[in-house]
């Protein structure tokens, strides 16, 4: 017998889908344990021994992960399909030996760093509110804030009834046609940044994150990729408590 872990774990780390994206999949019994639809969340299995399908495939864990940083530019989607036929990062990306997939948002409109791996737990890790890993952007504005307007964003815009604030908010140029602040945010709302510009009638321009937790975009160029050097791994994994299981290899590129 190997290690007992939860079902939508297990699906996560395969790469399937988000825990919360797999206990949906449970629920639409489009999951199979050895055969049987599974009909409950909180089931665990080992996947060294039991058959797990989705759709009618089988799924296992990686062999390897792989661990990707790329410059998103402006107008493409953050997914790995649209049924409207719109620009998605796939089309900047080569086939990678193994199925990854990104890792938090940022909307179409918004460029900068995106991570994408095949790594389950850690993409779980990063964007877990839990883990307060923040996300750093150079936002480009219309105008500029006022101190009632820095003072109101400080003290927390209501978004979908939840109080958010940034946890850094600087000018970084001021003028009174465009200006230029550095926010770091932890929280991961969809289009919270925009969201809390508008919130004080202040439109974005220009929105680019920088930095993901401990990775720097540094001069990485639009729609160009790298693998992460393995102190990245390292970094992003302490940043969560996550230490690399022995059963699992880790790998910062592709095995050749």
């Amino acid at each position: 017998m190997g290690r007992l872990i939860r079902l939508n774990k297990f699906l996560a780390q395969a790469g399937v889908a988000s825990r919360r994206q797999a206990d949906e999949l449970i629920q639409q019994r489009r999951v199979f344990l050895n055969g049987e639809a599974v009909t409950s969340l909180g089931i665990k299995v080992d996947p060294a021994v039991d058959i797990v399908e989705v759709n009618g495939q089988r799924i296992r864990l990686p062999h390897k992960y792989i661990y990707v940083l790329f410059h998103k530019p402006p107008g493409y989607l953050v997914t790995l399909s649209d049924p409207f036929g719109r620009q998605t990062i796939l089309d900047l990306l080569p086939s990678f030996s193994v199925r990854i997939f990104p890792v938090g948002r940022l909307d179409a409109a918004s460029e900068g760093l995106l991570l994408l791996t095949n790594d389950g737990e850690l993409a779980f890790r990063l964007t877990h509110p839990r883990y307060r890993i923040r996300k750093t952007y150079v936002v480009k504005v219309k105008g500029r804030l006022e101190g009632k307007d820095i003072r109101k964003i400080k003290k927390g815009i209501y978004l979908d009834s939840q109080r958010i604030r940034p946890d850094k908010l600087v000018c970084l140029a001021e003028t009174r046609g465009r200006s230029r602040y550095l926010v770091e945010i932890h929280e991961g709302r969809k289009r919270e940044i925009r969201r809390i510009f508008q919130a004080v009638g202040v439109p974005v321009i220009q929105l680019k994150r920088i930095k993901f937790g401990p990775l720097h975009l540094g001069k990485l160029k639009k729609g160009t990729w790298r693998y992460l050097r393995q102190e990245e791994i390292e970094s992003l994994k302490k940043a969560v408590g996550l230490f690399e299981s022995p059963a699992l290899k880790t790998m910062s590129k592709e095995a050749r």
